[in-house]
């Protein structure tokens, strides 16, 4: 059985991983698997009198602060037979001779629209086993010689560019929706959630359309290192592929049971675990970026993950990501500083919270306040600095 955040239990089952019942008080042994949370009465608001968006944020609110990552049902926002078509389309273009490919490469536009060959790709420093085609939101008088300014580059396959506009459209509600229901979690009031919801109403987004093939062998780096994303929300749609994606508890004492041994394996990490993230039916994978954990002051943290692909399969995945506004000021919101408090002044030591709560002396001023540890920074400008190291030139391939 798998403990779900939500208000009722659910009968999905997460795969490679289950919960290990705990005994009681024992702080050592914790959920090693991510949990599951259906978005239900703010997809249908009508059909449940209302009732249940209460449990729905606070079951975010808790998976923000333990994970940073979680699954999403969104089964009856979305048909998946939709983003099935997308990953055919996708596998579709991949196939293509590489000088067709190269037709829409990122030379051809602003250095971050277009795609990116095999090993193009960089994180820490080192090339990445994927190839891609990032599209971004279009601007106004598009400029080329502008970083992240340039116009987006369509593969020339009938459907293609209809499809995906369309499931861009889908990903820019549900990012809407997602953050009212965050805001409602954190506690923060109708006016809080206006100025809000002003900084995220259009939307810098970003879409990417990944290929994995798999590793040439054990020891053949990654197909995408471990990273952090620097945006708002992330959106994953992925194939069946398993034992792919992977995501970094950082918890002492965390007890993982896989089924992959003979009998099942048992492991208790000292520092914490990578877990594997892998695709549930009728769910997309979330997690929150920098830029939330700039607006709640560090109480939700951004993940480490990445891709590790072992299998004999290509492998495609569809993240799409919903970030601020490209001149949005994003800077600690009140109602993060107020929770912080909260719980430096009430409960320091409160077991839930005590990793956030900023409870020690360096995070607390001697009158109880909070201390803010971001600066305002405008997002735009802060994306720029990200993007500018994420490829190299075919010519250093």
């Amino acid at each position: 059985m798998t403990l779900l955040f939500n208000a009722a239990w659910n009968s999905k089952a997460l795969p490679t991983m289950w919960h290990i019942p705990r005994p009681a008080n024992d702080d050592s042994y914790r959920l090693s698997a991510l949990p599951i949370i259906s978005l239900e009465p703010y997809l249908h608001p009508k059909q449940h009198n209302g009732k249940g968006r209460i449990s729905t944020s606070a079951a975010l609110h808790a998976a923000c602060l333990d994970y940073g990552f979680f699954y999403l049902d969104v089964s009856t926002f979305i048909d998946f037979d939709e983003p099935g078509e997308l990953t055919r389309l996708a596998r579709e273009f991949f196939a293509l001779p590489q000088e067709v490919k190269d037709k829409i490469a990122l030379s051809k536009q602003d250095g971050t629209r277009g795609y990116q060959r095999i090993g193009e790709n960089i994180t820490n420093g080192k090339s990445d086993n994927h190839e891609a085609i990032d599209f971004y939101r279009p601007v106004e008088q598009p400029d080329r010689s502008k970083p992240l300014w340039g116009e987006n580059q369509w593969p020339d396959i009938p459907g293609f560019r209809e499809r995906y506009e369309k499931w861009i459209e889908k990903m820019k509600e549900l990012g809407m929706i997602v953050m009212e229901a965050m805001s409602v979690g954190l506690g923060v009031t109708t006016e809080e959630w206006e100025d809000l919801k002003s900084k995220v109403d259009d939307s810098f987004w970003v879409m990417r359309i990944i290929g994995y093939p798999p590793l040439p062998s054990e020891d053949g780096g990654f197909s995408c290192g471990a990273h952090k994303d620097y945006g708002c929300l992330t959106f994953l749609y992925q194939d069946d592929t398993k034992d792919a994606l992977q995501v970094y508890l950082s918890r002492p004492g965390t007890v993982v049971r896989t089924n992959i041994g003979l009998p099942a394996e048992e492991i208790v990490e000292e520092g914490g675990v990578w877990i594997s993230a892998d695709p549930v039916e009728g769910c997309l994978v979330v997690n929150v970026g920098e830029m939330w954990e700039r607006w709640t002051n560090g109480l939700y943290t951004s993940t480490l993950h990445r891709v590790v692909h072992r299998g004999t399969n290509y492998r495609v995945s569809i993240p799409f990501f919903f970030e601020p506004n490209f001149t949005a000021l994003v800077q600690p919101l009140p109602a993060a500083i107020r929770m912080q408090e909260g719980i430096a002044c009430s409960n320091p030591f409160l077991h839930h919270l005590k990793r956030q709560a900023h409870s020690d002396s360096e995070n607390v001023c001697e009158d109880g306040k909070v201390k803010v540890k971001y600066e305002p920074v405008r997002y735009g400008e802060f994306l720029l600095k990200k993007v500018e190291g994420n490829f190299v030139r075919y010519d250093e391939l």
